[in-house]
């Protein structure tokens, strides 16, 4: 799960960072507005954190920008206004949370499981269904059936990414921005090789699952390989 972080103050988002990546989560950071909200628009990230006091565009501004615009990702406010009108305005700007500073990591941790819980509509953020596999966050594991399948790091985000993306074409764009983060400057191959490892990992498990290449495209997470266009690509003959 990556988290997009968009706070001024160095000092709080560097224990944000220590906190959050403890409980596992993949973490972007800007401290401007203008810069928070050109990579909120991109919806690269599962949940954002955002200050409303911010230099270049306040936070409220940027929220109000980002719903006008449909993206739909979770925002919690993590702000000092702490008064009850504020906290109602922030809501009902489309914020889905609401923390006031100073706050503990682990209120806040719990926050975030409470709000991804019901944007994903599941009783577990951390398991992630599709088709005929689930997929445990927390464990890197893939199950089908009796069959079983571990994961590393990067395979997991990876797979994450396209189970909240089901029958979606993603492009490599938006594949590397949110696996590897929108700043990440990595080799040509490295997505490919990834995907590569990752059709291996669900042939193991006997899934009917297949991550299928879209020419000139990106990829997509489809479920009957027959069913795709002709422009699609056999999952594991190409990359």
């Amino acid at each position: 799960m990556r988290i997009l972080i968009i706070e001024d103050d160095i000092s709080l988002t560097e224990l944000l960072i220590y906190g959050l990546e403890e409980e596992g989560f993949s973490i972007d950071v800007c401290h401007d507005g203008q810069e928070g909200l050109r990579l909120a628009l991109q919806s690269l990230h599962d949940i954002i954190l955002l200050d409303r006091m911010l230099p270049g565009i306040p936070g409220e501004q940027i929220l109000k920008r980002i719903r006008l615009e449909t993206v739909k990702t979770p925002v919690i406010f993590i702000t000092a206004l702490g008064e009850s009108s504020e906290k109602i305005n922030g809501l009902d700007l489309g914020a889905d949370d609401y923390l006031v500073k100073p706050f503990d990591i682990g209120e806040l941790s719990a926050r975030i499981r409470s709000v991804m819980r019901r944007t994903l509509d599941r009783s577990n953020p951390f398991l992630l269904t599709f088709g005929d596999i689930s997929f445990s966050e927390k464990e890197l594991k893939i199950i089908h059936k009796e069959h079983t399948a571990l994961l590393s790091k990067k395979e997991a985000e990876l797979l994450s990414y396209f189970l909240r993306h089901p029958e979606q074409v993603l492009t490599r764009r938006q594949i590397i921005g949110n696996v590897w983060g929108p700043y990440a400057e990595i080799e040509d191959g490295n997505l490919d090789n990834y995907i590569y490892l990752l059709r291996k990992k669900l042939h193991t498990i006997h899934t009917n699952l297949k991550i299928v290449t879209i020419h000139r495209q990106g990829y997509a997470l489809k479920e009957k390989q027959e069913d795709f266009p002709c422009s699609a690509i056999s999952a594991e003959n190409s990359l």
